[in-house]
C-alpha cells in the first residue's frame, strides 16, 4: 500500500495514461499520413514497437523526477508541498484529456472522412455516371464459327464511335468482351464494369446483307432505353454503324469531343473499303490470340487490308505492334531484329500517311522501349498518342509504363487508376497498379491490387508473381511461397516466384537450388529476375553483374529498375548510379525523393 501510495504521490499512474495516450494519436497520425507521405506500411508497427520499448524508461522517469516551476528536477532533491502536488496533478490531467481527445479526433477521421483512395481504387471506379455504357460483344449469328471476326470487328468499331463524345465513359473492350455469352444479370454486369447503361446485340451476315439488332438496357434494373432492327446492304455497313452509334449518342444526350480535345479516331480505311475493313477486323480478331501462329496469320491479314487500301494507316499501325510483340515475346536473335526492322517500318508508314493516328503514336512508342530503350522518345509519343486520344486506356496505361520506368510513380498511379476506370477487368493494369503502389510503400493499398489481378485471371502466368513480391516486403513469408503456386506449374514465372519466395526462408537448400535452376534454365530470358534474386540475398556484387548481362540481352526487365524495391536496396552504391546514366535512367525516384 506505501508503494502504490508513493506511485500515486509521485504521478507515476497519470504519466503512464498520458504516455499511452500520446502514443495511440501519433500512431493513427502515422497511420493517416503514410500514403501521403510515401511512408512504408510497417512505420506504424515500428512505431509502436520503439512506443513499447521506451514505455519503462519514461515509467522511471516519471519516478525520479518532479515538475516544478524551474522546469524537471529529480525528487529526491526538490520539497514539494501539497498544493503544488495537486497542481501537478491537475495539469497532467488536463495534458491526458486534451491528448484523448485529439485521438479521438483522429480516430473518427480516419473511419469516416479519411482513406476515400483505398481499397486500390475502387472509390474511383464505385461511383457509376449517367452517361456511361459497355458495348457488350454482338452475338454472331451467321452460322458460321469463322465469321466470330466480323461481329467483334463491328462491336470493336461502335466502342471506338462512341469513345469520340464528350463526357461519355466507354468500357473498353477487354474487359468488356468478358461477358460475351454471360448468364448474369443486367445489373451484375453493369456494376462489374461500373457502367449505367449496356448496349448488346446480334450480328447476321448473309451474302449481301447485313441484319443487325441493338439494344440498349439500363443496367440497374434491365429496362429497355432504346431498340431497333435494321436490315441493310452489305456496302452500307459504315451508314449503318452510324446510324446505331447516333442512337446510342442521342439517347444518352452526348455530343462529339470538341476539335482541341484530341482528333476523330477511326478504325475505317480512308477509301471507304469494306474489303480493306474486313481483312483489318480479322487481323485484329487474330492479333490477341496468344499464339504466335495467330499473330502471323494477323500480319497477313493486315498486309490484305493495305493491300486493299494503300493510305489505310491503322492497318500499319496494327501491323507494327503486332511485328514488335511477335519479336519480343516469341523470337530472338536475327529473325528478332528482323520483327522489330518490321514493325518499325510499319510504324512509320503509318505516321507518314495518318500524323493524327493514336495508335500509330502508341505503336512507334512500343518500338523505341522495348526495342531502342529510349524512354523519353517513348514517354513523347505515348504523350502525343493521349494528347489525340484523351480518352483512351490503352495510351493512358502505355504513358503510365513510361513514368514507371522514369521513377515517377505517382504520376504512373494517377494514369493507372484512370485506365482501370475505362477498363476495370483488366489484370494487367491491376497488377502494374500493384507494383506502383509497393513502390511507394501503400503495401495494403498494393497487395489488395496484387489479389485483384489473380482474381480476374486465376490461370493466368506472371500475376501471382506480383502478389509474392508485396507479400515478401510485408514479411508475410509463408503467404508469398503459397502464391507463388499459383503460377502454372512448369512455368517460367513459377520457377521465378518460388526462387523470391524460398529466399527468406529458413531452408537456404532450397532457396540454393531454385537460384541455380533459374540460371541454369534462364540465363538469357531471365537475368533480370536473376539480379533480383541475388538482391534478395543481400549479395551485391552478383546483382550488379546480372544487372550488366540484363542489358546486354536487353532484357525488358530493366524497365522496372526505379520501383523494384530489392533493387533499390543498393540505391547508395556507386554502380547503382553507374548502371542507371549506362541504360539512360534517372537515379532519383518519387520513393527517394520523399525520403
Amino acid at each position: 500500500m506505501n508503494f502504490l501510495s508513493e506511485l500515486r504521490r509521485r504521478n507515476v499512474p497519470r504519466a503512464a495514461i498520458l504516455y499511452a495516450g500520446v502514443v495511440w494519436a501519433l500512431a493513427q497520425g502515422i497511420s493517416q499520413l503514410s500514403p501521403a507521405v510515401g511512408l512504408p506500411d510497417w512505420s506504424t508497427r515500428w512505431f509502436l514497437i520503439a512506443a513499447a520499448i521506451g514505455f519503462p524508461f519514461w515509467i522511471a522517469f516519471a519516478w525520479f523526477y518532479e515538475f516544478t516551476p524551474q522546469g524537471f528536477k529529480r525528487e529526491s532533491a526538490v520539497t514539494v508541498d501539497a498544493p503544488q502536488r495537486h497542481t501537478n496533478a491537475r495539469k497532467l490531467d488536463f495534458a491526458i484529456i486534451a491528448v484523448l481527445a485529439l485521438a479521438v479526433v483522429l480516430l473518427l477521421t480516419d473511419r469516416f472522412v479519411s482513406h476515400k483512395d483505398a481499397a486500390t481504387g475502387a472509390g474511383a471506379i464505385a461511383a457509376i455516371p449517367e452517361k456511361s455504357i459497355a458495348v457488350l460483344p454482338l452475338t454472331n449469328e451467321s452460322g458460321e464459327k469463322d465469321q466470330q471476326y466480323f461481329s467483334d470487328g463491328l462491336s470493336d468499331s461502335l466502342i471506338n464511335a462512341l469513345s469520340q463524345f464528350a463526357g461519355l465513359k466507354v468500357i473498353g473492350r477487354g474487359s468488356s468482351f468478358q461477358f460475351r455469352d454471360s448468364k448474369l444479370s443486367s445489373a451484375a454486369i453493369g456494376q462489374a464494369l461500373g457502367v449505367a447503361h449496356l448496349l448488346e446485340g446480334s450480328v447476321q451476315h448473309a451474302g449481301d446483307v447485313v441484319r443487325i439488332s441493338a439494344t440498349m438496357v439500363n443496367s440497374v434494373d434491365g429496362s429497355t432505353l432504346w431498340a431497333h432492327q435494321y436490315d441493310r446492304p452489305y456496302k452500307d455497313l459504315f451508314a449503318l454503324q452510324d446510324d446505331i452509334t447516333q442512337q446510342v449518342a442521342g439517347a444518352l444526350k452526348a455530343r462529339l469531343l470538341a476539335n482541341d480535345a484530341g482528333a476523330p479516331q477511326s478504325d475505317r480505311p480512308p477509301g471507304g473499303s469494306l474489303d480493306a475493313w474486313n481483312a483489318y477486323s480479322r487481323g485484329r480478331f487474330l492479333s490477341r490470340s496468344p499464339n504466335p501462329d495467330d499473330s502471323r496469320k494477323a500480319i497477313e491479314s493486315f498486309e490484305q487490308a493495305v493491300a486493299a487500301d494503300p493510305r489505310y494507316a491503322r492497318a500499319y499501325a496494327e501491323m507494327s505492334l503486332t511485328w514488335s510483340r511477335l519479336g519480343a515475346t516469341y523470337l530472338g536473335g536475327e529473325h528478332q531484329r528482323q520483327a522489330l526492322a518490321k514493325a518499325r517500318a510499319s510504324a512509320d508508314t503509318a505516321l507518314q500517311l495518318d500524323p493524327n493516328d493514336a495508335n500509330a503514336h502508341g505503336a512507334r512508342g512500343l518500338l523505341l522501349e522495348w526495342a531502342d530503350f529510349d524512354w523519353n522518345g517513348a514517354e513523347a509519343e505515348y504523350r502525343r498518342a493521349l494528347e489525340l486520344a484523351p480518352g483512351d486506356g490503352t495510351a493512358q496505361f502505355s504513358l503510365a509504363g513510361i513514368f514507371r520506368t522514369l521513377g515517377r510513380t505517382q504520376q504512373a498511379i494517377s494514369l493507372i487508376r484512370q485506365a482501370i476506370a475505362s477498363d476495370p477487368r483488366n489484370g494487367a493494369e491491376w497488377y502494374w497498379l500493384g507494383w506502383s503502389l509497393a513502390a511507394v510503400g501503400r503495401l495494403d493499398e498494393a497487395e489488395q491490387a496484387a489479389h485483384k489481378a489473380v482474381e480476374l485471371f486465376p490461370d493466368g502466368a506472371f500475376y501471382p508473381t506480383g502478389l509474392v513480391i508485396i507479400q515478401i516486403l510485408r514479411g508475410e513469408d509463408k503467404a508469398a511461397l503459397t502464391s507463388a503456386q499459383l503460377e502454372p506449374p512448369n512455368g517460367a514465372w513459377r520457377d521465378v516466384a518460388l526462387a523470391f519466395a524460398l529466399q527468406r526462408g529458413k531452408d537456404r537448400a532450397a532457396a540454393d537450388a531454385a537460384l541455380q535452376k533459374l540460371i541454369a534454365e534462364q540465363t538469357d530470358a531471365s537475368s533480370y529476375q536473376i539480379a533480383q534474386v541475388y538482391a534478395l540475398r543481400g549479395d551485391a556484387d552478383n546483382t550488379f553483374m546480372w544487372l550488366d548481362r540484363a542489358w546486354a540481352n536487353r532484357d525488358p526487365g530493366i524497365g522496372r529498375l526505379l520501383t523494384d524495391p530489392f533493387i533499390l536496396h543498393f540505391h547508395d552504391d556507386s554502380r547503382f548510379a553507374a548502371f542507371c546514366k549506362k541504360v539512360g535512367l534517372p537515379t532519383t525516384t518519387d520513393a527517394q525523393a520523399m525520403k
